[in-house]
């Protein structure tokens, strides 16, 4: 038998060798164990020497020890799996698993709900069961038979006594929350509704469920696909609210010892859609919601299924890809090492699998094989989950150790999935909750702004603002899609990014670089630290929240969460109190391009920068309407005249490494010229100034809303001539004008369109056709206005039908806050989306 200190090492060789069986063998040697030259039998040995040394193992591993070295190697794995499955954390209660077919392969790992109404409900196959197997007998039994749809996301009560899963009964319905007991009798149904899913729910410490529902609509901004957020409710279903609003998705929870919820979350602010998948922490109520790890990691694309390893600061997870479904390698991770990268990945399933970590991009993990997911850990060192079994696609339920073994558990088609413990388990604390619903604001509270990521390179007093941005989430999509280089946009929204943008307004920064300031609750929102010109210095790429009556602080701007963690306050811990927000150039909107900033450029620049003049040659900054965007907004960016991190990289940003400090057009705002003749004629007044700075700093937006409109079945989801219109006008003009960088129409003066030009002298009938085309956008444009003109309103009436049912859901969510802060409880009634009082 091995002492601790001895195991503790084994198990460190082991881990840091890989997981096959050689390096199994060879950490027994580095251990002082003998090596018997078989590496099969070197990690069986470990293992059950690991059951040896814990209590209530010592018989049974002591008889499969006696056995081991008379085993003959056509013998050892049935051996090795007859000694390993009698290991008591497997074989001492029953194993609750689902069975269904894996997800059809889909554009992302979210996208696994394919909710009724949406794009991709086709893809829903059913066909599934609940099922438990005694590991002793091989005996299965099954608990729930859903023969057209599929239940899935299981979760025991910790007493053992209920389960708790989401379940889809076929095509025509959606995903609602259910309970039934551990034997599979009283099934009761707690979520009820239409167009709507309620998918991965868990049992909170206070008896509470905690889930991921798409209640508040939202779509995935590089494409189409709805989107889930985290909410919680009482035991009944009642009660449901809201307590997580990232932009895209929050999924796979589950509880930290510490009675904390870990989240694999999707979300980014100026990110590239692949980058920004990690995991997350929040409180059950929502409060301090915080990066936990993989936020700024470019592979895996995406970590999924996270669980805290019992008696460790470690958590196992799958990563996986951003295209692909949510399989891949399993990993280990210790935090304690660093938030991103290699280092902090001690250990992989498969070992090979170590390898792509950090490596390529978001779609690296698609090569990993086999692939893995739904990790449970049993200890420190056993784990179950679900792997390919070589089967085509099908997965089986494995055992997997520290030591290299892997163990098939049971296999049946078409897949198992979801497999844990069916029985008592121990409960984490209560956290009790710090949110007041009757408060529509909260509080942050930044200690110090020149504590961070490369902020010692910003002088001290040398910031003088903090601005306040909200990235609003996306209600509508479009089935054409603008390439900005970086992924779809559906509709087209900017150059090179996916986000829109609201001002909510600014603070001034103490001398102490501290800043307290309230913000309207649940909202989702991004900090940019400002000099005494209101340029930016700094900006978060992530968003975060407070809830109603939440203080929360952090220490300073991207600062390392391992030694500086997020700061609680309390009203009487605060130095002074929070200050308001004070608005930009009136309330808080949409940003628009054509409204916040073109007026300043017609203002003080298209006398010159314009169609037939010299310097609009160089630089055109008119505010013609074209095929996406409008002139200036085209000449700024595929000129290169704003540097601005678009959909940007993984990596966080060093201060004034891009924005306004940046930009060869803030130096010609601030320097002039170079020219007296022309700089003293030019008289920049300082709202526009900071108007165009600020549309820099905000990673120059264009469209106010993801609305298409009338045009949102056109080209770019934002044209006004089709596509058969445009592909006539490419045949004209001699070059595909659905590209970006092509030269644009001019909807405002069709005559002096850029794509026209090469016509105008040499073949007038062709020039003819081309001209009437142009013309013919013009005037449906003035008919009915698109998101960047005045007098824009919802006219598909598949965007109206999305704006009412968004609409409808936050006052549910209206009624449903306002009753708990009454102390009341509200149930939705069952097939229908009213409330009751009860």
């Amino acid at each position: 038998m091995l002492s601790s200190c001895r195991r503790i090492i084994a198990l460190m060789a082991v881990a840091a060798l890989g997981v096959s069986c050689v390096s199994a063998a060879e950490s027994a040697t580095s251990a002082g164990e003998p090596n018997e030259g078989d590496p099969s039998k070197a990690s069986l040995r470990l293992a059950i020497d690991d059951l040896a040394a814990s209590d209530g193992q010592k018989c049974p591993a002591k008889k499969f020890l006696a056995r081991l070295d008379s085993i003959e190697p056509a013998e050892m794995e049935a051996f090795r799996r007859e000694a390993l499955l009698a290991n008591k954390l497997v074989s001492g209660r029953p194993l609750l698993f689902v069975v269904r077919r894996q997800y059809r392969s889909d554009h992302h790992n979210t996208a696994t709900m394919f909710q009724t109404g949406e794009i991709n409900t086709a893809s829903f196959e059913g066909g599934g069961a609940i099922k438990t197997l005694d590991v002793a007998t091989g005996g299965v039994r099954t608990l729930l038979h859903v023969p057209e749809g599929i239940a899935r996301d299981p979760d025991v009560r910790f007493d053992g006594k209920k389960i708790l899963f989401s379940m889809r009964r076929d095509r025509q319905d959606d995903y609602h929350l259910y309970e039934m007991n551990a034997d599979g009798s009283d099934l009761t149904q707690l979520t009820f509704g239409s167009e709507l899913t309620d998918i991965d729910p868990i049992y909170l410490p206070d008896g509470r469920i905690l889930f991921t529902s798409t209640r508040e609509p939202k779509y995935c901004m590089c494409n189409r696909h709805i989107m889930g957020n985290l909410f919680t409710m009482n035991a009944d279903g009642s009660n449901i609210q809201q307590i997580g609003h990232s932009t895209l998705h929050e999924g796979h929870a589950a509880l930290l010892p510490d009675g904390r919820v870990i989240y694999d979350r999707w979300e980014y602010v100026d990110r590239n859609f692949g980058d920004a998948q990690g995991v997350w922490v929040t409180n059950p109520d929502g409060t301090n919601h915080a990066v936990y790890w993989g936020n700024n990691t470019n592979s895996p694309g995406a970590v999924l299924d996270a669980r805290a390893i019992p008696d460790t600061e470690q958590f196992i997870a799958t990563f996986s890809s951003c295209h692909d479904r949510p399989w891949g390698a399993l990993a280990i991770v210790d935090r304690r090492l660093g938030l991103d990268g290699r280092e902090p990945v001690i250990r992989t399933w498969p070992a090979s699998a170590i390898g792509l970590v950090g490596k390529g991009n978001y779609d690296t993990f698609v090569a990993c094989n086999p692939k893995y997911e739904d990790p449970y850990p049993l200890s420190e060192t056993y784990f179950l989950c679900s792997r390919m079994t070589g089967a085509g696609e099908q997965m089986g339920i494995y055992l997997l150790d520290l030591f290299g073994n892997e163990i098939q558990v049971h296999a049946e088609e078409p897949g198992c999935f979801d497999p844990m413990p069916l029985g008592p388990r121990q409960r984490p604390p209560v956290i009790p909750s710090r949110v007041d619903l009757a408060k529509g604001e909260g509080s942050f509270r930044v200690e110090n702004v020149y504590l961070g990521s490369g902020m010692e390179r910003v002088a001290r007093g040398s910031v003088k603002y903090l601005r306040v941005v909200e990235s609003p989430e996306k209600r509508f999509w479009t089935t054409p899609a603008w390439d900005g280089g970086t992924g779809q946009q559906a509709p087209g929204m900017a150059w090179d990014d996916f986000n829109n943008k609201r001002i909510l307004g600014t603070v001034p920064v103490e001398d102490d670089g501290s800043v307290e300031f309230s913000v309207p609750a649940d909202t989702f929102v991004y900090f940019q630290l400002l000099d005494e010109k209101g340029m930016m210095v700094q900006s978060m790429r992530s968003g975060t929240i407070v809830r109603p009556g939440e203080a929360i602080g952090c220490v300073g701007c991207h600062e390392d969460r391992r030694t500086a963690g997020q700061v609680e306050y309390t009203s009487r811990g605060r130095h002074r109190e929070p200050r308001k927000l004070q608005p930009w150039y009136g309330e808080p909107r949409l940003f628009s391009y054509t409204t916040e900033v073109q007026p300043a450029f017609d203002k003080h620049c298209v006398g010159c920068h314009d169609y037939g003049q010299e310097a609009g040659v160089k630089l055109n900054l008119a505010g013609d309407l074209g095929f996406v965007f409008n002139t200036s907004y085209v000449q700024l960016r595929s000129k290169g005249w704003v540097h601005v991190v678009g959909a940007g990289p993984t990596q966080v940003q060093m201060p004034m490494t891009w924005g306004s400090h940046a930009s060869p057009l803030t130096k010609v705002l601030l320097q002039g010229h170079g020219q007296a003749e022309i700089d003293e004629k030019v008289d920049l007044d300082p709202e526009s100034l900071d108007r165009i700075v600020t549309w820099i700093d905000i990673n120059a937006p264009y469209y106010p809303t993801y609305a298409g409109g009338a045009y949102g079945d056109n080209p770019y989801g934002r044209s006004p001539l089709t596509g058969a219109e445009l592909d006539r006008l490419s045949e004209l003009v001699g070059g595909k004008v659905n590209n970006r960088l092509f030269p644009d129409a001019s909807f405002n003066r069709p005559e002096l369109s850029p794509c026209l030009a090469a016509l105008r002298a040499g073949e007038p009938s062709k020039y003819q056709e081309a001209l009437t085309l142009v013309r013919l956008g013009m005037e449906r444009l003035r008919q009915t206005a698109r998101p960047d003109m005045p007098g824009f309103q919802l006219a598909d009436s598949e965007e109206v039908y999305k704006e009412e049912r968004y609409q409808k859901r936050l006052e549910q969510e209206n009624l449903m806050r306002a009753a708990i802060a009454r102390g009341e409880l509200l149930l939705l009634k069952p097939n229908s989306e009213q409330v009751e009082h009860e």
